[in-house]
């Protein structure tokens, strides 16, 4: 997945505040996510999601979440978030991800039989896979997947979601070496409200898990 040196990057996704973006920077997440998904509690209008970017600092990156979204709300959201890199958590094939010429996550529901290296294979072009919980209906419902299926040489960068905490992360960290780990209901006091006390703790738990990485490297 990645070597001992590399650090975990941090997403925190489902921001719908001006307090919340600052929370996640303050704490150190490299992007944040915004909801285009009309269905998700944590829904945000694009005029509102392109207000809160606006409030982001250079190098982290906002991230925009869609769910069998038409070709011109994705196009809408790159114009009025000119840094957006695409999330697709829906039925979205490769040419679907690959028509707008971003950068794009795939996310992956995982489930005992899910074959991730052909889900990979198939999207070949993605610059990561988010692994998430296997649910009724889209997104991981805040349920936590048997890392275990996850196979140990996926040919991409992968982003460990799905049920993530400040109490479980840090073992999430130790058992996948993800790429980066992604956090949206662990991280919160209410649905779309975010906890910025429990965003810090999960960013600690991180560094804590990337400091044992590298004390056992001896690096």
């Amino acid at each position: 997945m990645r070597t001992s040196s590399q650090r975990t990057r941090i997403k925190i996704c489902g921001l719908t505040r001006e307090a919340d973006i600052d929370a996640a920077v303050e704490a150190g997440a490299d992007a944040v996510g915004f909801v285009f998904y009309e269905r998700s509690p944590r829904h945000v209008r694009l005029e509102r999601a392109a207000e809160l970017a606006r409030r982001l600092p250079p190098f982290v990156t906002p991230v925009g979440l869609f769910v069998n979204a038409t070709p011109e709300q994705v196009q809408a959201a790159c114009t009025a978030i000119p840094h957006l890199l695409l999330q697709f958590h829906g039925d979205e094939s490769p040419a679907d991800c690959e028509r707008h010429g971003r950068p794009y996550l795939r996310a992956a529901r995982m489930a005992p039989g899910f074959d991730l290296l052909n889900f990979a294979a198939r999207f070949a072009t993605a610059s990561a896979l988010l692994l998430d919980a296997h649910v009724e209906g889209y997104g991981g419902g805040g349920k936590v997947f048997d890392w275990s299926l996850i196979p140990p040489s996926v040919p991409c960068p992968v982003v460990l979601s799905g049920g993530l905490t400040p109490a479980n992360v840090t073992a999430g960290i130790l058992q996948v070496r993800p790429w980066a780990v992604d956090v949206s209901s662990g991280v919160e006091s209410a649905k779309g409200i975010k906890d910025a006390v429990a965003i810090h703790q999960f960013c600690e738990a991180v560094r804590e898990a990337d400091a044992r990485i590298a004390d056992a490297a001896g690096t």
